[in-house]
């Protein structure tokens, strides 16, 4: 189904250290209703030693790039699958997402929420202020944050998009409550603002 400003389900899509989960957490506030949010690192906590076993299927390389067995991938098929399904039976997400494969990884998902609504938004970061930020946490693998910075965008097409590299979370988040047009309970209704295409305005081991 096409992406929709009235979505059950966002999609936000950025590199390690861009700011996706501070974002996704104030989304949580400013959006009308209950939203629950889920994403790559969701999964990994529930993953053997929290993705750190060799039984997780994930292998961290020295250049900071990931891979995974085919093993893991048909489990984060499942995974999905089950998230879709929520979203199918009324639940509103957020999901905090780092698309490693970029386009293909798009693909993924939507076929897996090939029933409801989605809107597409990018959380751009400048990669060496990334891997500043990414030097500062013990919970990073060094590299991941520069590898992931312009990688997980290749081919992804966005409703939205933001960029934290001079932009506070909080602001990138109001920025994106703001394009949805969705009213918010505690400070009234947003004002819209103007869209011109793909719009751009200017977190043991995780990927995102």
């Amino acid at each position: 189904m096409a992406s929709d400003r009235n979505p059950q389900v966002i999609v936000l899509n950025g590199g390690s250290s861009s700011g996706k989960s501070s974002i996704t957490r104030a989304l949580q506030e400013l959006l009308p209703g209950i939203w629950l949010t889920f994403g790559v690192d969701t999964f990994l906590d529930a993953l053997p030693d929290r993705g750190r076993s060799p039984r997780a299927g994930i292998t961290y390389e020295q250049d900071g790039s990931i891979t995974f067995s085919t093993e893991h991938r048909a489990l984060e098929r499942s995974w999905y699958t089950g998230l879709g399904s929520m979203a199918g039976a009324g639940a509103h997400l957020i999901l905090d997402e780092v698309l490693l494969s970029g386009g293909s990884g798009q693909e993924r998902l939507r076929s897996a929420f090939s029933d409801v609504n989605m809107a597409w938004v990018g959380v751009r970061c400048d990669p060496d202020v990334a891997a500043s930020r990414e030097a500062q946490r013990a919970d990073r693998v060094e590299g991941m944050a520069r590898q992931q910075a312009r990688g997980v965008h290749r081919g992804v097409t966005y409703d939205f998009e933001v960029n934290t590299t001079k932009r506070s979370t909080e602001e990138c988040a109001h920025d994106i409550a703001r394009w949805l047009q969705l009213p918010n309970d505690k400070t009234g209704p947003f004002d819209r603002a103007p869209v011109h295409g793909r719009r751009a305005l200017g977190s043991g081991r995780k990927l995102g």
